[in-house]
C-alpha cells in the first residue's frame, strides 16, 4: 500500500474521500460539504417548492397538439422512471430522444422499446457516426478536455457524451418548439434549485462553446449538427424550461425498480453498478480513478447519502469496488489504440 493510499480516507458522514478537490474535515472526520448541508427539513421544503413551481408552469402551458416535453432517454433506470412520471403523474405528451453513443447495452435498447410501447410514447433515436464517437472517446480516455471543475462531477468520457446529448436535445426542443426539456438526473447529480429552470440563451451559448471547442478539435464540423447554431440562438422565445423531476420527487430505488419492471424494464448484465445502460461507463470510471484517485460518481452518491436517499453503506458499495476488468477490457478493445 502506498503512502497516498494510507492517507486516503472517507468522510465519516457521507462518502467523499480525502482526495476530492476542495475537501476538508473537522476533528470528527466530517467533511466541509456535510457541515454546509442545511438538513433534510430544508431539502424537503425545497422539493415541495419546486414541484409546485413545475405544476404552476403546467397550468399556464397551452397544449397545442404538439409535444409537451422532450426527454433525454438513455433507457437507464432513472430516465425510465422519469419518463413514467412525465406520462402518468403529470399527463404529458413526451418525445423520448435516445442518443446512441455506440456503447448502449442491447438490453437497454430492449428496455427503450418495451417502455415506450407500454407508455404510448414516441421514440426518436439519434445515431451519430461510430467513427466520430470512437475518436472522441479514445481521445477523452488519454487527454483532459475540459475544466478542472467538470472533473468533480463526471469523467472526461462522460462529459463528452452528455455534452452532445444535452446539445441535440436542446436543439430539437428549439426546432420543434417543445416547451420543456426533461432529464433523468438522480437527486445527487444536480441540486433541487436547478430542477425547474428556464434555459438562458446567452448562458447556453457560452456553456456550449466549452464543449464544442475540444470536440471540434477532434472531429471537426461533424459535431456541429449536435449543437445549436446562431439561427437557434436568435429564437429566444423558443428556449425551453429544463426539468429534472427526480430532484423534487420521492426517490426510492426499490420502488423505482418495482415500477419500471411493470413496464418491461430489466437491468442489463453488461454494465457497471453506476449505469444501467452504458457499456463504456466502467472504463470511463477506471480512467478517472487512475488519473485523480476518486470515483467520478462520488459527488453524486455522497449527496444521496447526505440527504438519506442511500445509506452510507449503500453509497460505499457503489463507489469503492474496483471496476470489472472484463468490462474495462471490452471498452478498451472497442476504442482501439
Amino acid at each position: 500500500m502506498t503512502a497516498q493510499e494510507k492517507e486516503r480516507f472517507l468522510c465519516t458522514r457521507c462518502i467523499l474521500p480525502s482526495t476530492f478537490p476542495g475537501i476538508s474535515f473537522d476533528r470528527d472526520g466530517v467533511c466541509n460539504f456535510c457541515l454546509q448541508y442545511k438538513g433534510n427539513d430544508v431539502t424537503a421544503a425545497l422539493r415541495k417548492k419546486y414541484e409546485e413551481k413545475f405544476l404552476g408552469l403546467l397550468e399556464k402551458h397551452e397544449r397545442k397538439g404538439g409535444y409537451d416535453v422532450i426527454l433525454a432517454y438513455s433507457g437507464g433506470k432513472d430516465s425510465t422512471y422519469t419518463l413514467d412520471q412525465f406520462v402518468n403523474r403529470y399527463g404529458l405528451n413526451v418525445l423520448a430522444l435516445t442518443f446512441d453513443n455506440t456503447f448502449v447495452s442491447p438490453r437497454a435498447f430492449e428496455n427503450i422499446n418495451n417502455v415506450c410501447a407500454a407508455l404510448g410514447v414516441d421514440s426518436l433515436l439519434v445515431r451519430p457516426s461510430r467513427k466520430m464517437l470512437r475518436s472522441i472517446f479514445r481521445t477523452a480516455s488519454s487527454q483532459e478536455l475540459y475544466s478542472a471543475k467538470t472533473l468533480e462531477r463526471a469523467s472526461t468520457i462522460c462529459t463528452s457524451c452528455i455534452g452532445m446529448v444535452k446539445g441535440i436535445v436542446l436543439r430539437t426542443a428549439v426546432e420543434k418548439r417543445i416547451p420543456f426539456v426533461g432529464f433523468g438526473w438522480s437527486p445527487g447529480q444536480a441540486p433541487v434549485q436547478s430542477s425547474v429552470m428556464l434555459t438562458n440563451p446567452a448562458l447556453m451559448k457560452t456553456t456550449q462553446q466549452a464543449i464544442i471547442k475540444p470536440l471540434h478539435a477532434i472531429a471537426g464540423d461533424k459535431i456541429l449538427p449536435y449543437f445549436l447554431n446562431e439561427d437557434h440562438f436568435r429564437q429566444k422565445d423558443a428556449f425551453p424550461w429544463n426539468i429534472h423531476p427526480l430532484a423534487f420527487l420521492e426517490y426510492n430505488e426499490e420502488k423505482i425498480l418495482a415500477r419500471i419492471t411493470e413496464l418491461g424494464w430489466e437491468r442489463p448484465d453488461d454494465t457497471d453498478p453506476n449505469s444501467s445502460n452504458c457499456t463504456l461507463n466502467a472504463y470511463a470510471n477506471y480512467i478517472h480513478r487512475k488519473r485523480y484517485d476518486f470515483h467520478p460518481y462520488v459527488w453524486e452518491i455522497a449527496n444521496m447519502v447526505r440527504t438519506g436517499v442511500l445509506t452510507r453503506e449503500e453509497g460505499i458499495e457503489k463507489i469503492e469496488p474496483k471496476e470489472n476488468p472484463v468490462m474495462v477490457d471490452f471498452a478498451r478493445k472497442e476504442l482501439g489504440p
